[in-house]
C-alpha cells in the first residue's frame, strides 16, 4: 500500500527533566550528544523522511525555552504545564496535529538518537499496512531487567507489565517496550479523556492504550526493532557517556 505521509504526525514527548542525571534546569531531551542536544538527532531523521514543521509536535514542559530557542519555528509545540504523564503529552501533542493527521507517531525525545529513517518508516508503514489501532515498537535491550515486559494476558491479547509488577515467571521475558508508537489519532484523543490513570503513578500512561484498544476488540500488534542497538534509554549519568561516545564513534547505530 502507497503510504501518504501527508496524513501521518509525530509528538515527540521532550517535557522531561531527568533527575537522575542531575540536570534539573535542562530538559533531558537537550542534553548534548557530540555538541548536539539529543532529539536532535531525532528531529534530523524525521525531516529526512519529509515531516514538516506542521507534522513534528515537540511536547514541552519546565524549562520549554531551551527547545523552542534552539528549534524555532523548525518544528510545532505544545505544553504540557502540569506533568500527569506519557499519554497526557501525547495527548497535548496529537491535539495540536493538523486535523487532516489521521495516525500518529509517539517518540520518547531523549531515547531516540539513534534512530534510523528506514527504522521509523518501516514501523509507520506495517502500521498502517496491518490496520492496527496501535502499534508498539518493541526491543530487547541488554539490561531487560531494568525494564516491564511485554507479554500477553489469559486472553491472548498483547500488554505491558511495569517492572514492580513482575512476576518470577514474567521476568524471564526479555522483550521490552520501546516508548515508540503509532495510533490512530482520531480513536486515542476520543478515549483519552476516559483513560484511568496507571495504579502505582497516578499518572496517565501510554501502555493504558493498549489496555483500552484490548478492551474494545481493536487490532493491536508489536512489531519489533531488528537492532536493538537502535533504540538506546539515557537514564543515568553511565547511559549518558555510553550514548555520547557511540555518537562520538560515528557508528551507525
Amino acid at each position: 500500500m502507497l503510504i501518504n505521509f501527508n496524513k501521518i504526525g509525530v509528538v515527540i514527548l521532550a517535557g522531561g527533566r531527568g533527575a537522575r542525571l542531575k540536570c534539573a534546569n535542562t530538559p533531558k531531551a537537550m542534553l548534548e550528544l557530540s555538541g548536539r542536544p539529543i532529539v536532535s538527532y531525532l528531529i534530523e531523521t524525521l525531516k529526512k523522511i519529509n515531516f514538516n514543521s506542521d507534522r513534528i509536535c515537540v511536547v514541552v514542559g519546565k524549562n520549554r525555552d531551551k527547545i523552542m530557542n534552539y528549534f524555532g519555528d523548525t518544528v510545532t509545540y505544545a505544553i504540557q504545564d502540569i506533568p500527569k504523564g506519557t499519554a497526557h503529552a501525547a495527548y497535548v501533542g496529537a491535539m495540536a496535529l493538523p486535523p487532516e493527521v489521521e495516525q500518529v507517531l509517539i517518540i520518547n525525545g531523549d531515547d531516540g538518537a539513534f534512530y534510523t529513517e528506514q527504522t521509523l518508516q518501516n514501523f509507520i508503514e506495517q502500521h498502517i499496512n496491518y490496520g492496527a489501532t496501535v502499534s508498539l515498537l518493541s526491543v530487547i535491550p541488554d539490561k531487560f531487567e531494568l525494564y516491564g515486559r511485554i507479554t500477553k494476558d489469559e486472553k491472548g491479547r498483547i500488554i505491558i507489565i511495569e517492572k514492580e509488577s513482575l512476576n518470577e515467571d514474567q521476568k524471564k521475558i526479555r522483550e521490552t517496550s520501546s516508548g515508540t508508537f503509532c495510533l490512530d489519532k482520531n480513536w486515542f484523543v476520543k478515549i483519552f479523556p476516559d483513560m484511568p490513570p496507571m495504579k502505582k503513578l497516578g499518572e496517565y500512561g501510554l501502555p493504558t492504550v493498549l489496555e483500552m484498544a484490548n478492551e474494545q476488540n481493536l487490532s493491536v500488534q508489536v512489531i519489533k526493532l531488528q537492532d536493538s542497538s537502535q533504540w538506546f534509554g539515557i537514564n543515568t549519568p553511565e547511559e549518558l557517556e555510553e550514548a555520547r561516545r557511540r555518537k562520538a564513534n560515528k557508528k551507525n547505530y
